[in-house]
């Protein structure tokens, strides 16, 4: 029987399949390659092989020596939002062949964890612009913890910056839009301090038309789905509905299906936040949204698992992109 088909898979084992040196697989996959010039593609096939070889590090010596946990947390706001579920997944698929686990935790729930344990690398979907909650993370990193923070307006300090640029582009939705409809619904999880729905009522006003059925839902696909439920089913229903999130958009197609409606003959729909499961519903759901996040995200996580202790921080620029596809057209 070929090796590797019992034994247990080694950095040998990685290396003659990924056609590199055992010193390639070690430093790819131990997120330290100071000094070594590796190119991505190199280092891709190194960790799609381990993950196919089902090769694990055994790193117990190390966490006891550095007080590391071997944790990559991850703090998302919404955990049933595919956006979320998405970018979840495509991290753990990243760290898992780094012999890193992937903790989710639900918003806010980062600092309980930080309280008892070290992970190598924080990623937080949302952080408000709170001078005490800064300071917190600020803090954190001085202690050697990496941080990658989504906010639109917050600045480096020792940790790392992504910014989407989307709450300018969701006008871009509602355009489009406006090409064919002017009973134009929206789906909202809130009515004020929501700049994605700010976006829905300034872009009506410049068209000169009014705003249509409004509905705001709980943070959950199916608080979406009734909050769709109670627009679709007015009597002067609207003929296309803007959702500030792709679950909401997602939500809606469901619903609109329950009603016998077609999508986009009946009612167009538009969702904000790019989210592989809309691309793949049926219909393709169109969206504004960033192009490529989930694995560029995953590219910044891993580069964060080396020792960056002291950096400055730096800004990732994800500018988000009208995309079209079938439940518009």
């Amino acid at each position: 029987m070929p090796t590797g088909m019992t034994d247990k898979p080694t950095l040998r084992t990685v290396a003659a399949e990924a056609g590199v040196s055992i010193a390639t697989v070690s430093y790819v996959l131990s997120g330290h390659r100071r000094g070594q010039t590796i190119s991505e593609t190199t280092a891709d096939r190194v960790r799609e092989v381990a993950t196919r070889l089902g090769y694990r590090r055994n790193d117990a010596a190390r966490a006891i020596r550095t007080g590391k946990s071997d944790l990559v947390l991850l703090s998302l706001s919404v955990l049933a939002d595919p956006w979320a579920q998405a970018v979840a997944a495509a991290v753990s698929d990243a760290v898992t062949p780094l012999g890193k686990t992937a903790l989710i935790v639900a918003d806010g729930d980062w600092r309980t964890v930080l309280a008892n344990r070290t992970p190598d690398v924080i990623f937080i979907d949302h952080v408000a612009d709170d001078p005490e909650l800064v300071d917190q993370l600020e803090a954190f990193a001085d202690q050697g913890v990496q941080i990658v923070a989504f906010s639109e307006v917050l600045e480096p300090r020792g940790f790392d910056v992504i910014r989407s640029g989307a709450e300018p582009r969701c006008h871009l939705a509602v355009e489009h839009l406006l090409e064919r409809h002017t009973r134009i619904g929206a789906l909202t999880s809130k009515l004020e301090g929501s700049p994605r729905f700010d976006a829905y009522r300034r872009t009506m006003a410049a068209a000169g038309l009014p705003l249509g059925e409004v509905a705001t839902f709980e943070p959950h696909p199916e608080g979406a789905y009734r909050a769709a439920m109670s627009v679709l089913t007015k009597p002067d229903r609207p003929t296309a509905l803007y959702c500030t999130t792709d679950f909401a958009a997602i939500a809606a197609i469901r619903a609109a299906h329950r009603l016998r409606l077609d999508v986009p003959g009946d009612l167009a729909v538009i969702g904000v936040g790019n989210t592989p499961e809309g691309e793949h519903l049926d219909p393709s759901l169109s969206t504004v949204g960033p192009v490529g996040f989930n694995a560029a995200l995953s590219r910044i996580i891993v580069g964060r698992l080396t020792d960056r202790e002291g950096a400055p921080g730096q800004v990732f620029d994800f500018p988000w992109q009208l995309i079209i596809r079938e439940s518009s057209s």
